[in-house]
């Protein structure tokens, strides 16, 4: 007997889907909205911008982003089943059209309410082939990939502050494969980005937490399970 195939059926070794942007894109793209805020959220609001906010259930891009949320890989083939899965844990989940202006038309905000009352807002675009780019935290504008290991550091904006974590990470053994700092305003508040060649161990985060300057650290995984490392 010759198998049917549906829309959440393996195309290609790598993902579950119709659309490399629609649905591994999107799933990617939550994953890493979930890394950034350390844990399952048990609330989170999509705000789909484009043609994602007008082909999400037609695609499965409702089922890839929550699927992301809870921690799967573009691949899993649970993600068909997600919505299921977010409504047995109790997860508040809603999807909303909106513009977020000058952007990638396949792009989404996701907000997410974590158990200890948290907000962590997080903003990407699905740029083809499965490629993501992470370009809002916390209303903040940024820019990395999620194709690295990614340690997100917020701190004051004084001298010697990435003088001082960059040597703690040479200490460690931690090899820097790219490295960025965005700042609104001079003196203020700045996030270093650092897209690593390797990942890295709590131990390491909770000494870069107590360098003079450094407010928040946060670090995203590159990983086939979803590790939590929450804000310090």
């Amino acid at each position: 007997m010759k198998k049917k195939y549906g829309v959440f059926d393996i195309i290609g070794p790598i993902m579950i889907g119709p659309s490399s942007s629609h649905t591994a894109g999107a799933a990617k793209l939550a994953k890493i909205a979930r890394g950034i805020a350390g844990e399952e959220p048990v609330e989170v609001h999509f705000y789909l911008h484009g043609s994602f906010s007008k082909t999400y259930k037609g695609h499965g891009t409702d089922r890839a982003l929550v699927a992301g949320v809870l921690g799967m890989d573009p691949a899993d083939e649970n993600l068909r089943d997600s919505l299921k899965m977010a409504k047995a844990k109790e997860m508040v989940v809603s999807f909303n059209e909106k513009d977020l202006g000058d952007v990638h038309p396949n792009s989404v905000r996701v907000d997410m309410v974590l158990k200890s009352g948290e907000k962590v807002s997080v903003m990407g675009s699905s740029i083809g082939g499965g490629a993501v780019e992470i370009t809002q935290i916390d209303g903040e504008e940024i820019s990395f990939s999620g194709n690295y290991p990614t340690l997100l550091i917020t701190q004051k904006d004084v001298p010697g502050v990435v003088a001082n974590v960059s040597k703690l990470l040479y200490e460690c053994q931690v090899n820097i494969a790219f490295m960025s700092l965005f700042r609104d305003q001079k003196g203020r508040e700045a996030m270093m980005i650092f897209e690593l060649d390797q990942n890295i161990e709590k131990e390491i985060l909770d000494q870069l937490k107590v360098i003079d300057c450094v407010e928040h650290v946060r670090f995203v995984p590159l990983s086939s399970n979803v590790i939590n490392y929450p804000v310090v």
